[in-house]
């Protein structure tokens, strides 16, 4: 494919000479539909083939280049067939290596003895002889060369890396139309190239500085679109109208004299940013983040009890059953006292009890309602909804934290969340909340001692579970699958429920995992709520919703299975009371990342400082689904790597947004279509 000048920005993939419905179709998978959509998806790394090198200094398994001259030709198999093998003989100054073309028939007039022959591709050595399978050439007279700095895109099945800088090279000329959209004060005070420079030199790069910065750029124009959208949206909501105020002389003493416990400093400081949003007139959209433990239940029950007696009412949403009713007991005890009806609402209320709450509910009587995504349904009504708590923000789809804030007036929002988010990240993920971080443990708490163990060790390791069960504790063990597997190599729950209770007969074993009906979850983890089960041996379902005080060991079976995140939060259910508590990481691997991983997991107990060192490792596309969090796509953003640039471009967009809150300044025209574009229904941008 050529570059043709005809071909428009908005115009159809199928524009391109070569691209009929089934490329398109695949394109359209990538969310590909336009021309311009095409140009705007971008390599994710470049191979370097400027430099060539000898065969004989030419690393094994690895791409190289190579300048060489055919030697020989030889085709293989049935003349009459269609697959035949092709060796070509290729040699330079230092040595040979052979050239194999499965199904090449149609390759062998391509090569002539003596021919000039550039190779890139990846050499083996098989039987003492250095071998490339189907490497990509360039021969005197061809056009195409394979020497210079070549993109690498990311592809979906049936699309390979040639077609896709074909389709690249067609549109060439086309990205010529992309004007600068940006302000011109923006433009010069970053040093910012202009788009259609940095779209040339992102596909077609030349040298080094030219992509980067083309990359400086495009970065830019992506945080800036994402941020201003995200601020777009939280000033929108400031000046929505008049929020929920709860009541300035109402005052915590009373609710702070039943707590059982003395505040931490992180728990007194976010309370005091909580009740400077309930009683200030613009609605609070706050998102708590804490360690397990770190008493994040506290701070939401006191913001329930000043907008109770402020005279409104709460609800609360948790991600299971079993975590709503925990919280709901635990609300009943602190509350009733207090005369403040509190009711648990979830999928499995009987009719006579749910149509009475939902009577209740209506008119006032019930003034905090705790639930699952059931208190989210159309005929949940309330009198007078002043506050909306999300437990576990991270378990819910998009749309559920606004469903259950539109059953009120603008009510305030409190989001709460146990999984630690390193801050850039949750600048991107909440961009639309205030962020209060309760980062101190309550008093009396011992840290939690973290071993690392091997399989060989796993006796030992039941011995010192079934000393701490004699000594009147229970116990954890978790593993990644709920039964064997042939394709994967580690222990299942099943096997070692089987195995334990085969082993400690004395011993009450309990079995919970994913497959299982609620109901029988529910009925095991509360069997081992009440003590009545020693060990309870689960896949992740604990992770969350379930809090027993009395579980003081955490037995972690192929540790290396689990993120680091994810095994802070198993940790984490051990270690909430004044008895010492153990977690034992019983790893099946011994390869590098595995080793990282373990080491981090047994030198600190720091969520934030865990959160960062995996998103260090795995990057935030594998730790965050971003469809599950309302987070756009980004298409060159990283958020690791492009951190120091993310504050950067914050500043801008806030900026921008404070002279023009609905960006309708003829300067911000493009960008307005930008953000509606990457929020979509997200956002209400009059255009």
């Amino acid at each position: 494919m050529r570059s043709d000048n005809n071909i428009k920005l908005s115009d159809n993939v199928t524009a391109i000479s070569g691209v009929g419905p089934k490329k398109a179709e695949l394109l359209k998978k990538m969310n590909i539909h336009t021309v311009e959509d095409l140009l705007y998806l971008f390599p994710r790394k470049y191979e370097d083939r400027r430099h060539a090198v000898t065969i004989i200094e030419a690393p094994f398994n690895q791409d190289v280049l190579l300048e060489t001259r055919v030697v020989t030709k030889q085709i293989s198999g049935n003349p009459y067939g269609k697959k035949r093998l092709l060796r070509v003989l290729a040699e330079d100054n230092t040595g040979s290596v052979e050239l194999l073309f499965f199904n090449g028939k149609y390759l062998a007039d391509y090569f002539k003895p003596g021919q000039a022959l550039t190779l890139f591709g990846n050499i083996t050595l098989n039987n003492g002889r250095r071998q490339m399978v189907h490497p990509e050439f360039h021969t005197t007279g061809d056009k195409d060369d394979v020497r210079g700095l070549f993109p690498v895109y990311p592809l979906t099945d049936g699309l390979y890396q040639g077609q896709m800088r074909s389709m690249q090279l067609a549109v060439r000329e086309t990205a010529k139309e992309i004007k600068e959209w940006l302000p011109e004060y923006i433009v010069k005070e970053n040093n910012l190239c202009s788009p259609a420079y940095a779209i040339e030199n992102i596909h077609f790069p030349q040298a080094e500085r030219p992509v980067l910065e083309s990359r400086y750029r495009l970065i830019f124009e992506e945080l800036l679109t994402l941020q201003s959208g995200l601020f777009y949206i939280k000033r929108g909501r400031e000046s929505s109208g008049q929020g929920v105020s709860v009541g300035k002389g109402v005052s915590l003493k009373p609710f702070l004299e039943v707590l059982p416990f003395n505040l931490t400093e992180g728990q007194e400081r976010t309370i005091k940013q909580i009740e400077c949003d309930l009683e200030s007139s613009r609605a609070m959209n706050r998102l708590i983040q804490g360690d397990v433990g770190s008493g994040k239940t506290a701070v939401a029950e006191l913001a329930m009890y000043k907008t109770v007696r402020g005279g409104f009412q709460a609800a609360m949403m948790a991600p299971t059953e079993l975590l709503a009713k925990q919280h709901a007991a635990t609300l009943k005890k602190h509350f009733e006292p207090l005369g403040i009806n509190v009711r648990l609402l979830s999928g499995n209320t009987k009719a006579r009890e749910r149509s009475e709450i939902l009577e209740d509910l209506e008119t006032g009587d019930v003034n905090i309602l705790v639930g699952t995504h059931a208190v989210i349904r159309p005929d949940v009504r309330f009198a007078n909804l002043g506050l909306v708590i999300t437990d576990e923000q991270h378990r819910f789809g998009v749309n559920q934290r606004t469903l259950l804030a539109q059953k009120g007036e603008n009510p305030n929002i409190l989001v709460m969340t146990a999984t630690p988010i390193p801050r850039t990240l949750a600048v991107i993920l909440y961009g639309d909340l205030d962020i209060s971080v309760i980062d101190t443990l309550p008093a009396g708490r011992k840290p939690v001692r973290t071993f690392l163990r091997y399989g060989d060790s796993r006796k030992k390791i039941y011995d010192f579970v079934e000393n701490q069960i004699k000594e009147g504790r229970q116990a954890y063990v978790v593993a990644p699958l709920i039964e064997e597997s042939e394709a994967i190599d580690c222990k299942s729950a099943g096997e070692i429920y089987e195995e334990l209770c085969k082993s400690y007969p004395n011993l009450r074993i309990g079995l919970v995992h994913g497959a299982m009906k609620q109901q029988e979850k529910d009925f095991v983890m509360e069997a081992f709520a009440s003590g009545g089960i020693d060990i309870l041996v689960s896949t992740v379902v604990i992770e969350v919703g379930i809090d027993v005080g009395n579980a003081t060991v955490m037995v972690i079976e192929n540790c290396e299975r689990f993120g680091l995140a994810q095994l802070h939060q198993l940790r984490g259910r051990v270690g909430r009371s004044g008895h010492q508590s153990y977690c034992i990481l019983v790893c099946g691997s011994d390869s590098e990342t595995a080793k990282k991983r373990n080491k981090i997991m047994c030198s600190t107990e720091d969520g934030f400082v865990i959160a960062e060192e995996d998103l260090k490792l795995r990057g935030p596309g594998e730790i965050f689904g971003t469809r599950q969090h309302g987070l756009p796509e980004l298409n060159i953003t990283d958020l690791v790597k492009n951190a120091d640039m993310l504050e950067k471009v914050k500043n801008v967009a806030r900026d921008l947004i404070d002279r023009d809150s609905q960006l309708e300044l003829p300067e911000h025209t493009e960008l307005k279509k930008r953000v509606k574009k990457m929020f979509g229904e997200k956002i209400e941008l009059r255009l």
